[in-house]
């Protein structure tokens, strides 16, 4: 890197001074991505909604550094490892920006040796990913995180966990969608029934999860052909994760005589059913699928993985209902902050992250698609006036609406013609206007004009922020 710098600069010392301006490439790093007004707001609406539903459900708020020491994410992702950004080293350390926020969130409670905590954090994350940003995957994004950490009876936390992912979906009316569960145990405990050699789990766990990408036939090759599974062994899972249902699968796989037999996927089971009956109470379980090809490529994960996707109906044409993509995912993570503990004290975790760029590149194109207009600000009301030489009666009024928590605007000129005031509103969605005018200060009155239906009112000017509230909150 240092020859090329090296070079490039050399190049720019023959360019000289100015020539070489117009050779400036305007562009953000490949994978990410501005955000207009318009975007912002509808962005903003996305996450009011998420957070009002985190606070809902007692969750407190925590935020954590961008970069952490390389050693604290290192080994934690498994095969997603590679996708990590490491910073050059710049002090002493070596640094790399967070993958996620739930290993940070680890470290964060092992460091203050937190044993419980219910908390959300929104931040940005980062992957060296081959971006594809179309359908909302960036290099730097978002993520949406709530998690419960301690120790409590088996699977209360998780169904709550699920009713938050269900009542942001429902909130955000994104169409249907289908929340898909799992368990590590139950998959570790059908590789184990099926042959797979211990060493391969981790490894055979990662293939399974491009199921909802990649049909079965490919993902079999790649355990046989690169991962070095048994033919038998891949055929013997394939029977496994083609099965989804709901508490009537959970009872007949209970039954199964070999993965009844096996320590794990008992328990795992056991726990699944329990989960379902929380489920049912919380009156979710229409859109609650057990799916064991459900894998989640992540290591950490140690009990019931999730993953909500959403199903396609903005092509009519399509045969049958395709999932859009994940929007959600979360699941147990019982020994990763026993990794970060001098004495490896485990504390338990469940947790749920939001796609929120995939939902978002969502909305925008519905956005875009329906032509809505999006107010990008949330002023209120105009400050205006009918005639010359009035600025100072404008800035005064103002002042006294700002102060009293009104959001105002005024035009920066000094003699503002009143039409182009008007169309200042149309244009920017501001829905009232407060003329003052010569006779309105003599009668100490403001006009107050509402900009949809142009009704205009007098009213004294003590009533006036009471009036603008009044209207506005409507």
């Amino acid at each position: 890197i240092a020859k090329e710098v090296a070079k490039l600069l050399e190049m720019k010392a023959q360019l000289g001074g100015d020539e070489g301006k117009h050779k400036f490439v305007l562009k953000t790093p490949k994978g990410t991505r501005d955000y207009s007004p318009k975007q912002m707001a509808i962005r903003e609406r996305v996450f009011n909604a998420i957070i009002t539903c985190f606070k809902r459900h007692g969750a407190e708020v925590i935020d954590t550094p961008v970069f952490e020491l390389k050693e604290t994410l290192t080994g934690k992702y498994g095969e997603d490892s590679k996708l990590i950004y490491d910073l050059k080293d710049q002090g002493g350390e070596l640094l790399s920006l967070r993958y996620d926020l739930t290993v940070p969130f680890a470290r964060y409670l092992a460091m203050n040796k937190i044993t419980n905590i219910k908390r959300y954090h929104i931040a940005k994350v980062y992957r060296r990913d081959n971006p594809a940003m179309t359908r909302g995957r960036y290099r730097e994004f978002y993520q949406c995180d709530f998690d419960i950490a301690g120790q409590f009876d088996p699977m209360i936390p998780d169904a709550e966990c699920l009713k938050i992912v269900h009542e942001i979906l429902s909130d955000l009316q994104l169409g249907d969608f289908l929340i898909k569960v799992n368990d590590r145990r139950i998959l570790d405990g059908m590789f184990a029934v099926c042959g797979v050699p211990d060493s391969k789990f981790r490894t055979i766990c990662s293939s399974v999860d491009k199921l909802d990408k990649m049909p079965w036939e490919e993902v079999k090759s790649e355990m046989v052909g690169e991962k070095g599974l048994s033919l038998e062994a891949a055929d013997h899972i394939g029977e496994f994760v083609q099965l989804h249902g709901g508490l009537d699968l959970i009872e007949q796989l209970l039954q199964d005589p070999k993965l009844s037999q096996n320590k794990l996927a008992k328990e795992g089971l056991g726990d699944m059913k329990l989960l379902f009956e929380y489920l049912t109470l919380f009156g979710i379980t229409g859109q609650i699928s057990f799916d064991l090809s459900l894998a989640r490529g992540l290591d950490y994960y140690t009990g019931v993985i999730f993953e909500a996707v959403l199903l396609q109906q903005e092509n009519d044409h399509v045969e049958e209902p395709v999932s859009v993509g994940s929007v959600a995912g979360g699941g147990r993570y019982d020994g990763l902050v026993g990794m970060f503990d001098p004495k490896g004290r485990k504390v338990p975790c469940v947790g749920v992250s939001i796609g929120i760029e995939r939902i978002f590149s969502i909305l925008e194109q519905r956005v875009e698609a329906s032509e809505e207009k999006i107010r990008t600000t949330e002023t209120q009301v105009l400050v205006a006036s009918a005639q010359k030489k009035l600025l100072e009666e404008r800035l005064k009024l103002i002042s006294e609406l700002w102060n009293a928590g009104i959001k105002a605007e005024v035009l920066y000129k000094k003699n503002p013609k009143l039409l182009n005031q008007l169309q200042y509103c149309e244009d920017t969605g501001i829905p009232l206007v407060a003329i003052v005018g010569e006779q309105e200060l003599k009668d100490g009155v403001i006009k107050l004009r509402v900009v949809a239906t142009r009704e205009e009112v007098n009213v004294r000017r003590e009533n006036l922020v009471e009036e603008i509230r009044m209207r506005t909150s409507q």
